[in-house]
C-alpha cells in the first residue's frame, strides 16, 4: 500500500505510512509509524528502514527517471526527441512555482519535495526510538542507526541542491514546531549533514549478504561526503574521502566500461550504490525513457515491418518512450575512438539506421525479461569511476595536474587502445578535461547538470549547445541553478518565504 499526499505538511499531521517490497527484504515493513508510536524489537526497526529505501523508489526520486530529471535535463547530454510536458520547464527553462511540482509528477508520484521530507521525518522517528530501545544488541541498533542518518542525510543531500535552503531539521519534532519551520541556509544544513554522513560511515558495514547488496554501505556514505566536499570547494577533504575510498573499499573499476551496465551483472565490483528493482514485484520502467519506440524508428520508415521483424527474431522490441537520447552535441564531440561511445551513442541498430541516437547502457530491449513497464533493472546511483573522477578534480584544484594524472588516466585506460594517457596540461586545461571526462564516463547517469553548477558554467554550457526542440539558450536565467519551492508549500507554509522573499528569484 502506498499513500501519496499532497503536501508535506499534510504529510507530518498524519500517519506517516512506510511501504516496501524488495529482494532484500527480510520482514515485512511496518506499515503504519506514527510520532506517538514506538518500536518494540529489532524486526520493527527495520522494517521501518526499508520503507525509507522504498520511497526512495518513488517515481518522484530514483524511481522512472525521477531526480534526473532535475540532474541530466537542461544539460548538454540527452534531450527528449519531442515535447513532453513533464520535460519541458527544466528542459526548456520555463520553470516557475506553480510547475515545478509538475516536473516530477510522472505515474502519479508525489513531488520530490514532499518525498523527501517524508523521508526526513520518517528517518527521525526512526532514531528518537533507537535511543530507548534496549532489546536489541548494539551492533543491529549500529546498523539501523547508521542506515537512517545516511538516509536523512541524503534526503537533505538532494534538497539542498535542487532549493538551496530548505527547512531543517533532525529531530523529532512536534507536528505544531514543523509546520511553521522556515528555511535554513544550504551551507549550514550541509556542514550538519556531514557529521551524520561521518557518524553513518563510521557504523555502517562495509558490505551486506547476498540477499541485502542495495543497502547502503559506509562507502554510499561516504561518496556522499566527497560530492559535498566538492560543492564546498574544500578540496582537500574532498581527495581524502575519495581516496579513501579508492584505498580502503573492496570496490574496483571493471575492465569492460558496457559490463558495469549489463543487467545480468548487477551488483558488480564498481557498483557503490544501486537502486534495486524486480520484475513483477515493484518494477519500474526508467529504462523506457531511454528506449526507442518503434514508431520513431528507423530513418526509412518503410522499413519499419523489417525492422520490427529483425527485433521480434531476437526477442528484442523498441517499445520505450524514446525521451532521453543524446543531444546533437554530445554525438558530434564525443571521440569516435573512445570505446565508450558504443555504450553510450548509437546511430544504427541491426543494419537500420535510426532517426535518433540513443544510450544503450541505459536502455533494455528484451522483451521477455525486461517488457514494457515491468523491467527489473538496478538504478545505478553511485559508482567507482565517480570516485577516481573526483580525486581527478580537487587534486588538480590543490595542486596542478601533477599527481591527478593517476586518477584520470585510472579511468581513461579502459577508454581506448592503444592506451591514451593525459599529461602535459596547465592546471586549466586538466580542468577542462575533467569536465570533458565526466561526462563521456558519466553520460546519462544523474550527475551532468549539477556538475556543471558547481563548476558555475551551466549558464554557458547551455547557451552554446545545440538542442532538438525547445530553445533552453534563449530562457536560461542565473537564477535557474535553484528551483523554487512549489507555491502550494509557500500558501502552506509562508514562513518559507522570510529567508528569500523572492523564492530563489522566481518573483
Amino acid at each position: 500500500m502506498k499513500i501519496y499526499i499532497k503536501s508535506p505538511l499534510r504529510i507530518f499531521l498524519l500517519m506517516l505510512v512506510f511501504t516496501a517490497c524488495d529482494t532484500f527484504l527480510e520482514e515485512e515493513p511496518r506499515q503504519i509509524v506514527s510520532p506517538t508510536n514506538f518500536f518494540n524489537s529489532g524486526a520493527e526497526v527495520k522494517s521501518a528502514i526499508n520503507g525509507l529505501y522504498d520511497i526512495y523508489k518513488n517515481n518522484s526520486l530514483h524511481g522512472k527517471i525521477g531526480l534526473d530529471r532535475y540532474y541530466e535535463n537542461g544539460a548538454d547530454v540527452i534531450g527528449p526527441n519531442r515535447e513532453f510536458g513533464q520535460v519541458e520547464p527544466i528542459q526548456n527553462y520555463t520553470i516557475n512555482e506553480g510547475n515545478v511540482s509538475d516536473i516530477s509528477q510522472g505515474a502519479g508520484a508525489p513531488i520530490t519535495w514532499q518525498d523527501l521530507f517524508r523521508i526526513i521525518q520518517n528517518a527521525s522517528i526512526i532514531l528518537d526510538n533507537l535511543q530507548t530501545l534496549d532489546n536489541i544488541n548494539q551492533e543491529a541498533k549500529d546498523r539501523y542507526t547508521g542506515e537512517a542518518l545516511f538516509l536523512r542525510a541524503y534526503a537533505y543531500y538532494h534538497l539542498t541542491n535542487l532549493w538551496g535552503a530548505v527547512p531543517f531539521f533532525v529531530e523529532n519534532l512536534p507536528i505544531e514546531e514543523i509546520r511553521v519551520l522556515g528555511r535554513t541556509d544550504a551551507d549550514e544544513i550541509r556542514n550538519s549533514i556531514l557529521a551524520d554522513l561521518q557518524r553513518a560511515q563510521d557504523l555502517l558495514p562495509a558490505s551486506y549478504s547476498s540477499s541485502e547488496l542495495s543497502r547502503a554501505t559506509k562507502w554510499t556514505a561516504a561518496i556522499v561526503m566527497a560530492k559535498i566536499y566538492l560543492i564546498q570547494q574544500d578540496w582537500q577533504s574532498a581527495l581524502n574521502k575519495s581516496v579513501e575510498i579508492i584505498n580502503n573499499s573492496d570496490h574496483g573499476l571493471l575492465n569492460d566500461y558496457a559490463s558495469v551496465f549489463d543487467p545480468f551483472n548487477e551488483y558488480n565490483d564498481e557498483i557503490i550504490w544501486s537502486m534495486d528493482f524486480v520484475k513483477d514485484i515493484n518494477q519500474d520502467d526508467w529504462p523506457d525513457h531511454f528506449t526507442p519506440r518503434i514508431r520513431d524508428e528507423p530513418r526509412n520508415s518503410d522499413e519499419r515491418p523489417l525492422l520490427s521483424e529483425a527485433l521480434g527474431s531476437r526477442t528484442e522490441g523498441f517499445t520505450g518512450y524514446g525521451l532521453a537520447v543524446p543531444l546533437p552535441d554530445y554525438v558530434n564531440d564525443f571521440p569516435v575512438d573512445d570505446l565508450r561511445r558504443s555504450s553510450n551513442i548509437v546511430t544504427s541498430y541491426l543494419d537500420f539506421e535510426l532517426n535518433f541516437p540513443y544510450m544503450p547502457k541505459m536502455w533494455n530491449l528484451d522483451q521477455i525479461n525486461s517488457p514494457r513497464g515491468n523491467h527489473g533493472d538496478n538504478k545505478i546511483i553511485f559508482r567507482l569511476a565517480d570516485v577516481y573522477l573526483m580525486a581527478a578534480e580537487a587534486e588538480n584544484e590543490l595542486n596542478g595536474p601533477g599527481a591527478a594524472y593517476q586518477y584520470i588516466n585510472t579511468v581513461r585506460e579502459r577508454a581506448y587502445e592503444p592506451n591514451q594517457p593525459l599529461s602535459g596540461m596547465s592546471q586549466q586545461q586538466f580542468r577542462e578535461a575533467i569536465y570533458d571526462e565526466r561526462r563521456w564516463e558519466l553520460g546519462g547517469e544523474g550527475h551532468r547538470r549539477l556538475d556543471l553548477i558547481r563548476w558555475g558554467i551551466l549558464l554557458d554550457v547551455v547557451r552554446e549547445t545545440e538542442y532538438r526542440i525547445y530553445n533552453p539558450a534563449a530562457n536560461i536565467q542565473p537564477h535557474q541553478v535553484l528551483l523554487p519551492i512549489p507555491v502550494e508549500e509557500l500558501r502552506l507554509n509562508p514562513a518559507l518565504l522570510e529567508f528569500d522573499p523572492t523564492n530563489n528569484g522566481y518573483r
